[in-house]
């Protein structure tokens, strides 16, 4: 396989997301709709024009304190560590600060709070659970609700404990044990990873379901597949996707979703109680990864099938692959795009969805003619670089992502979503900007805020929108230059500082509408203020 994504480009796939026009309130069928109703459930079949704000933030990337993840020792400096990309250290601190950052939190407003809780600090070796950091995440939760916000708890974001598959152990030199399960893609080492990680789900639901009723059983996992089990930049190093090593891929992948599967299963059966009176008592869903990819040759536009080919390959593998095997209940074994194996107890496990959108992306075909074979999976040609789509405007480039910026790409990703997954919520887990700007930041919350509004008024279900991030954190490949925090940290004493965003953010959530004065200040299409230089 050509091997023509880069690390650095790689980065900007999983990411792992105006002073001009005011974009037009109304739409081609009359006036839009404006503002977002009360809160209620972001479950299926429990009714719709609810509307949740929330903010984002991953266990691992906020918490200091953790060096029981594979994150931990893949990323510390020799010989404690692997030294393989940008240290997580003590991230933002965001552990020992958990209580007082309730107060960032509550200062913006927002219904709900998504956060992770770290399955390694749980769970540091197999079978010894951690009651001290179990009772830390009670605190945290209680703290929540005593200013009326509700949690959702991600179980899965990108970080496993060292012994789920040790990173310093790679190719699994003795057979598996509690030192080292071997990771997804092991024969008997996947099944116990998938029972484990049904295990903690368990453990989370008994725990704290009397308090929590939202949760996100895995983040992203097309992007984790990539960079853990695909490429290998990421922990457990696993390069796995180049065609003679493709089954030990897809044996990962399908381990993962019968974790997800396992995951939902033990949520719904042990989190009984309808903590918030919505009707329901456990609404669990996942979230994925979209990005607004663009066909580009030789510096335009393209219309070549070659390049649009590329473009679908690309969406189907990153944006869709995962969900659609739960929504068929089958899975493609060799990621051919035909789905030869069935498994139906994937269906029906979830109810809701999550896309989260951050990059517009340029791709085309690499092939030098037409017949040459392409690899079914993503050999495309990948475009990196700030020229690379001159039909958008250079002040959305993200300098420390290396990709433009897409608020207005949440249109498509939520229409065309919705239109495949038919009878699905919809939740904008995630969306923002790596900036030094607060006022670019601030614009970007606003137009994400305006597609949102507008695919509503079309009809579409979406039902909440969750900004990423609460603060400036440990961005997984890139390390701390990226800078998505709508309060900034300081690399030296962690200090939190507000930036322009929050006020903005705040004045939303209290009017559950976005101002006259805020959509002409920072709506609109037009261009995004400079990035400060560094």
């Amino acid at each position: 396989m050509k091997r023509l994504i880069t690390a650095g480009a790689l980065l900007a796939v999983v990411g792992l997301a105006l002073s001009g026009t005011p974009v037009s309130e109304t739409t081609p069928d009359g006036p839009a709709a404006r503002g977002f109703p009360g809160i209620g459930s972001i479950a299926a079949g429990s009714g719709n024009g609810s509307f949740r704000f929330g903010v984002s933030s991953s266990a691992t990337q906020i918490e200091d304190r953790n060096p029981n993840t594979d994150w931990y020792r893949w990323t510390a400096p020799k010989p404690e560590g692997l030294a393989k990309s940008p240290f997580v250290g003590d991230a933002a601190g965001g552990y020992t600060r958990a209580l007082a950052d309730v107060e960032l939190i509550a200062k913006l407003g927002v219904d709900s709070y998504r956060f992770g809780i770290e399955w390694a600090r749980i769970e540091p070796r197999r079978d010894v659970i951690d009651e001290a950091a179990l009772a830390h995440y009670d605190r945290f939760i209680d703290a929540l609700l005593e200013r009326g916000i509700r949690p959702m708890v991600t179980v899965h974001h990108f970080a496993s404990p060292i012994w789920v598959d040790d990173p310093a152990d790679v190719d699994c030199a003795k057979r598996p044990g509690d030192a080292n399960l071997c990771g997804l893609d092991h024969p008997k080492g996947g099944r116990l990873v998938v029972a484990e990680m049904a295990e903690h789900a368990r453990l989370l639901a008994d725990r704290y379901g009397d308090r929590v009723d939202e949760w996100v059983t895995v983040n992203e996992p097309m992007g984790y597949m990539t960079f853990s089990h695909a490429f290998g930049v990421g922990p457990p190093g696993k390069a796995n996707l180049d065609p003679e090593k493709l089954p030990r891929f897809t044996a990962a992948l399908r381990s993962y979703l019968d974790a997800h599967a396992a995951m939902y299963r033990m949520l719904k059966k042990h989190d009984r109680i309808d903590a918030d009176g919505d009707g329901v008592a456990a609404a669990v869903g996942l979230t994925t990864g979209a990005q607004d990819y663009v066909p580009v040759r030789d510096g335009k536009i393209s219309a070549d099938p070659r390049d649009v080919a590329a473009r679908d390959r690309f969406r189907d593998y990153f944006d869709f692959k995962f969900v659609d095997a739960i929504w068929k209940g089958r899975f493609d074994a060799d990621l051919d795009g035909h789905w030869e194996e069935r498994q139906p107890q994937w269906r029906g496990t979830l109810d809701w969805l999550g896309p989260q959108l951050y990059a517009r992306q340029g791709v085309h075909d690499p092939a030098q003619t037409p017949d040459q074979p392409a690899y079914p999976v993503i050999d495309v040609g990948f475009c990196s670089d700030a020229p690379c789509l001159p039909v958008e405007d250079e002040s959305y480039w993200v300098p420390t992502m290396g990709y433009h910026a897409s608020p207005q790409g949440l249109h498509r990703i939520l229409t065309e979503t919705a239109e495949r997954y038919p009878g699905l919520p919809l939740v904008v887990t995630e969306s923002g900007i790596a900036t030094r700007s607060g006022t670019r930041r601030a614009e970007h919350l606003v137009r994400a805020l305006e597609q949102i509004e507008r695919v509503r008024a079309e009809g579409v279900d979406v039902r909440g929108y969750y900004h990423w991030a609460l603060m400036d954190n440990f961005e997984w490949l890139a390390g701390y230059p990226p800078r998505f925090g709508l309060y900034e940290v300081d690399r030296t004493t962690l200090a939190r500082r507000p930036t322009e965003a929050v006020d903005v953010y705040a004045r939303i959530t209290a009017a559950r509408d976005v101002s006259t004065a805020d959509r002409q200040r920072y709506g609109g299409d037009g261009p995004l203020s400079p990035e400060p230089a560094s």
